[in-house]
């Protein structure tokens, strides 16, 4: 088998709400207990399916975002991401045919399954309906005839008799039934705002919801069938994602990499930042930095030798006492962005690079106050860089994704770090010194030069830091 023919499935549904998340962690867990090694996928700007989808199959969950990376980059990641893989589950998002507001196709599921060639698996909430559901299922079969609707999965049917009529009337819809599971029998997972609760902040429960999942998506699904259909793919002609050859075609390899002292870029994680795509790790690694790992919960220091720093997104505001009450490391992100060392936050880092949260003392780098709200500000998002920055240089384009419940009162001292273009025009987040912070999630494979010049600062300020020694 090569690359490009890796087997892969998509999973999706009519809307939200029937059952993708738990069928497809469920259809991954089942597969890698088989012994199978299950490649990951979720569509879309998501963080936190892909944390189940990570647990239930020891492999990291990616995502592919047509909007954030654009279409021609779908194949090539899908095929970095499922390299040595035997399998690859893909998790759609929203309906079938939901993508960007207002741009078409562009980011839905059957988008991402026409650029993989991949055969589509839908997921049904039978729980109201009998013979209609074969009337549902024909409407999404012919809706697209490039999108290959090559199974489905009947969810939350209430008895026997109930599976008899939903089976019997599917019987002539020429879209056979991969799969039937009970509407009681699924495990649950704890939602909030903005979705699932990450794995990170109940991991002991998401490993027995993961493994009951497998248990009853194994003994309702028939994956014998839905294996054999995901290797009737044909070949995918891209060639795979390479961060290595990004960073290259981005300006070459940071100075860093050249030198026996790689810079060192401290990333955040722990439960308060989940929120991380798995090649921003990658592309700084091929920048030229070593990239290390912390846990602003737990770890009263940043890693020694901290020449650069990442926070990514998260619910910082369920963690707030707990990241006030670390004020060693809070002293210690501070000084270091006094230093003039390369920042960058997103989201729940911007919030804990603030004052203060909800009145509890944050870090205190950026002259904001951080408090929740009751408006969930969501969406795609376009940007341009206003002025250069330790993360882009002015006029850098980019599109992100920004979902929050949180708001910032601002005070003197910054300038915006971008300015959107669309669906509206403001100017959003702050650039001061070395720190670049915002609300705007990017995805840095559709911009590798944010990852090198990033870390070709970290390096720059290695050398001028040791020469003053």
């Amino acid at each position: 088998m090569s690359g490009g023919s890796i087997p892969r499935l998509v999973i999706a549904a009519p809307s939200s709400g029937a059952g993708k998340t738990t069928v497809a962690t469920g259809l991954m867990a089942a597969f890698a207990e088989a012994g199978l090694t299950v490649s990951p996928h979720k569509v879309g700007p998501d963080y936190i399916d892909p944390g189940y989808h990570s647990l239930a199959t020891g492999r990291p969950g990616r995502n592919l975002d047509a909007y954030l990376c654009g279409p021609d980059r779908i194949a090539p990641l899908f095929l970095h991401g499922a390299a040595g893989a035997d399998l690859a589950v893909v998790e759609g998002v929203m309906g079938l045919f939901d993508g960007a507001s207002g741009m078409g196709e562009l980011s839905s599921t059957a988008h991402v399954a026409k650029l993989l060639r991949a055969p589509v698996v839908l997921v049904v909430d039978a729980s109201s309906q009998s013979r209609s559901v074969a009337a549902l299922v024909h409407g999404f079969a012919s809706w697209d005839p490039e999108v290959r609707l090559a199974g489905v999965i009947l969810n939350k049917v209430g008895s026997d008799r109930h599976e008899e009529l939903l089976r019997e009337a599917m019987g002539s819809s020429g879209v056979p039934v991969l799969g039937a599971l009970r509407r009681d029998g699924l495990a649950g997972t704890p939602s909030r705002h903005l979705g699932l609760v990450p794995v990170a902040e109940r991991r002991a429960e998401a490993v027995e919801s993961v493994r009951e999942l497998a248990a009853r998506v194994r003994a309702g699904c028939d994956l014998e069938a839905l294996l054999a259909l995901a290797r009737t793919v044909p070949e995918l002609p891209d060639a795979a994602w390479d961060p290595a050859a990004e960073v290259a075609a981005a300006g070459g390899t940071a100075a860093g990499a050249r030198s026996p002292a790689r810079p060192l870029i401290a990333v955040a994680g722990g439960a308060a930042f989940t929120f991380s795509y798995a090649e921003h790790a990658e592309l700084l690694a091929a920048a030229g930095a070593e990239v290390a790992p912390f846990d602003p919960l737990r770890d009263e220091q940043l890693p020694p030798g901290t020449q650069g720093l990442v926070i990514g997104g998260g619910f910082p505001e369920v963690y707030a006492p707990d990241l006030s009450a670390n004020a060693p490391l809070r002293a210690a992100v501070a000084a270091l962005a006094a230093s003039g060392a390369p920042v960058s936050a997103e989201c729940a880092g911007l919030l804990y690079l603030s004052r203060s949260i909800d009145g509890r003392p944050m870090c205190g780098v950026l002259p904001a106050e951080a408090r929740m709200t009751e408006r969930l500000t969501l969406g795609y998002r376009e940007a341009v860089a206003l002025r250069d920055n330790a993360l882009a240089a002015a006029g850098t384009r980019v599109r992100g994704h920004e979902f929050h419940r949180t708001a910032l009162e601002p005070g003197a001292g910054t300038d915006p770090a971008w300015g959107l273009t669309h669906p509206e025009r403001r100017v959003e987040g702050f650039v001061t010194g070395g720190v670049h912070a915002s609300y705007l999630h990017v995805h840095w494979a559709a911009e590798p030069s944010l990852a090198r010049r990033l870390v070709a600062g970290a390096a720059r300020g290695a050398v001028a830091r040791g020469a003053t020694r």
